[in-house]
């Protein structure tokens, strides 16, 4: 998580608007209202008892199948994905979305009713700062079965890269991105529903499209047509004709963009990716996205979000092996008189005033494994703690200009726990802190070691620091 130099925002009054749900067909109010700092995007039915909130989280989300539906205590509020994402695209941050009815209104099948309306009441800075989860590292998500592909890689930014491929004549591939979320209101948000022919038809025979007209979404027609259906299409929704246009489009409606399905599908993405929970930081690409995949990759980088803050609650360093280090193995040997094979720190990741990060890399060829556990190699515990005090050896030699003249020695060992076996193979990550400060080369620290997201060893040291003789 991260914050920039900008503030929370919110809008700056109520805008309601009127409409019907797309499936239930039913006249629905919507209400865009204010909310305080991290609030976030909440739901709140009008028409039930208690007036249940619910929550815009992926964790409430219980279908998919014709748009994201979230479902709180026995209360749901379908067809979420417009409204949120005209409030991303709007970049307001907080607000409560009051409606009198199970289903949002689909409006023009878009989100560029939900922008007007915005723009008109406008927003309001709060006070408290805009935080970020910045993608810390891909994130990849697949399902063989669909064929999508979804990843998100750090980038410093908010941007989207959408590729579509229906093995249609008539749409082809597609693709479409936002690269800066100002653009949202004018490349994006106009970019309407769409469906296929033989959807359109299944759907009205089952009677699930009540509120569907020919003005709220592009029909795709992929298949040959007679005129007797163009006419029942025509009566169904209330049409004097029609007709297949040249492109395999139904007459209904003209394209606002060359590829505007794809361009929905991203507008899509960007409502489903705030069930995340918060704004994120990075550049996604997918690959033939739906609600459900939208959703089941939300939940995963919510999940990373939750390791993260675990990780740092526990102050475990993240370590990256292409990041360039502080000290390499050569630099460490000039400051530890520790030849091979006493060296056990690699390289050094972080540091401080106050604390350092070391990396011991561990591999089968290491003389300590000679001996010990026969058949079942393990780092002895001493070498770990050996380990933790050369890497915070380094931090308290880093306070003088001639570490090679100085030495580090052992004074105390307290509160050793090994919580888990180190293997050939594994990577230790030690973190080493003061717990005072340095007086008279005297230095306390706590160290940790960790071999992935698992605490292996920790300790606390005491040792002082001297001039070699």
């Amino acid at each position: 998580m991260s914050s920039i130099n900008n503030k929370q925002t919110t809008l700056n009054g109520k805008i309601s608007f009127n409409g019907v749900g797309l499936h239930t067909g039913k006249p629905t109010k919507v209400t865009l209202c204010p909310a305080e700092a991290n609030h976030g995007y909440k739901f709140q039915r009008t028409d039930v008892e208690n007036d249940i909130i619910i929550e815009a989280d992926c964790d409430l989300v219980t279908d998919t199948s014709r748009g994201t539906t979230l479902e709180k205590e026995g209360v749901s509020i379908s067809t979420v994905e417009h409204v949120l994402a005209a409030l991303v695209g709007s970049e307001v941050d907080n607000a409560l979305i009051q409606i009198d009815g199970p289903e949002m209104p689909i409006m023009d099948g878009s989100s560029i009713e939900f922008v007007k309306g915005i723009n008109e009441i406008g927003t309001v800075e709060l006070d408290e700062q805009k935080e970020y989860f910045e993608i810390p590292y891909n994130i990849h998500y697949q399902d063989e079965e669909t064929g999508v592909e979804i990843i998100a890689m750090p980038v410093d930014d908010y941007r989207l890269t959408v590729m579509v491929d229906y093995n249609s004549p008539v749409l082809g591939t597609q693709h479409a991105s936002l690269t800066n979320i100002q653009d949202f209101q004018d490349e994006i948000a106009p970019c309407r529903t769409f469906c296929f022919l033989h959807e359109l038809e299944y759907l009205l025979q089952n009677d699930l499209i009540k509120g569907g007209d020919l003005n709220n979404a592009i029909v795709v027609v992929d298949k040959e047509v007679s005129q007797e259906e163009l006419d029942r299409l025509a009566v169904v929704f209330n049409k004097k004709s029609v007709e297949v246009k040249k492109d395999g489009i139904l007459n209904n409606l003209d394209l606002r963009f060359s590829n505007e399905p794809a361009r929905h599908k991203l507008l899509d993405m960007v409502g489903d990716l705030s069930l995340i929970g918060m704004p994120i930081k990075g550049q996604i690409m997918a690959a033939r996205p739906g609600h459900a995949s939208n959703v089941a990759f939300a939940k995963k980088v919510k999940q990373v979000i939750k390791k993260e803050i675990r990780r740092k609650q526990e102050g475990r360093p993240v370590y990256n092996p292409n990041e360039k280090p502080v000290y390499t193995t050569k630099d460490i040997i000039t400051m530890l008189p520790h030849a091979h094979p006493f060296l056990l720190v690699d390289k050094i990741t972080e540091i401080s005033e106050t604390h350092v990060v070391g990396i011991k890399n561990i591999t089968y060829d290491q003389p300590f494994f000679d001996g010990h556990f026969p058949g079942d190699p393990i780092m002895p515990g001493v070498l770990q703690i050996e380990a933790m005090a050369q890497t915070g050896g380094i931090l308290v030699l880093s306070t003088v200009e001639d570490p090679e003249n100085y030495g580090t020695y052992f004074m105390k060992i307290d509160n050793t726990k090994f919580k888990d076996k180190v293997v050939p193979g594994d990577t230790l990550v030690m973190k080493l802190e003061l717990t005072e400060p340095v007086r008279r080369g005297i230095c306390k620290m706590k160290a940790r070691s960790w071999v992935g997201e698992k605490l292996v060893c920790e300790s606390e040291l005491m040792a002082q620091i001297a001039k070699i003789k």
